[in-house]
């Protein structure tokens, strides 16, 4: 926390991998603690390690359902930066839309680490990852068309890239093999639907889960920005200002 205690900052954002499933809910309120302000969160893959979805997800909005600064934004509405520009968030899933689900040669720890998929083949797994990311892009479509018709502007939180040319690997987007498991196609069929309604609203959308960085623009009023990331090494990757009030974003 050191490096963020250096900076005069009013809240967090964190797209995902804060730790893994045993004790997510500890680093969380260890954040709190040291922090002080306002932390929004999205929950990444590594979050349910040790676990399964749906228990992990319960003990999370628990503890920040309780918290006077912990904001689960996959549990939670729009939240006003300033008078034009809101946030919202949703975890998302690689959820086999993108690319050849059936037959990638990938296999990822996910799948021995994640108590849904152990022992799943691999129709079965597909069939759970296209419904996480179907759950993902309802409740985002839900958020993002209950927000006022002038919003100007929308940031939108989630793990998973949303589009296949938002997932980097070193300089490059994800081919056929690996974009059913980092790309969570549902989710972009919503955003891309949203902005596509609202032409006038300015989305900027910030992810991860690839570990590397890029940016795709996929329309005038929708860009993606991929933060890189590092094992063990939370950094900062940008920081946000709305009305005055410095968000900084943390890689996962």
């Amino acid at each position: 926390m050191a490096m963020i205690g250096d900076l005069s900052l009013e809240a967090l954002l964190i797209t995902g991998d804060i730790s893994e499933g045993d004790d997510v809910v500890f680093e969380l309120n260890r954040l709190a603690d040291a922090f002080g302000g306002d932390i929004f969160f999205v929950l990444g893959n590594h979050d349910f390690y040790g676990d399964g979805v749906a228990n992990v997800r319960r003990e999370v909005v628990s503890v920040a359902r309780q918290s006077a600064t912990l904001t689960y934004l996959t549990d939670a509405g729009p939240v006003p930066l300033s008078p034009e520009t809101w946030l919202v968030g949703e975890d998302g899933w690689g959820d086999g839309t993108v690319g050849d689900a059936v037959g990638t040669l990938v296999r990822l720890h996910d799948f021995a680490q994640i108590d849904d998929f152990k022992g799943l083949s691999t129709e079965s797994r597909n069939r759970i990852l296209k419904a996480q990311g179907g759950e993902s892009a309802d409740r985002l479509r839900q958020k993002l068309f209950s927000l006022p018709r002038d919003a100007g502007e929308v940031v939108v939180a989630t793990h998973v890239p949303p589009f296949r040319e938002a997932c980097w690997y070193q300089g490059r987007t994800a081919d056929d093999q690996w974009a059913p498991y980092f790309v969570c196609g549902q989710v972009g069929e919503v955003l891309k639907a949203f902005t596509c309604d609202r032409p006038d609203t300015k989305v900027t959308v910030l992810c991860g889960h690839t570990h590397h960085a890029g940016t795709a623009t996929l329309r005038e009023n929708l860009v993606v920005h991929t933060g890189a990331a590092r094992y063990e090494h939370p950094e900062i990757v940008g920081i946000l200002n709305a009305a005055e009030s410095p968000l900084v974003l943390l890689s996962e």
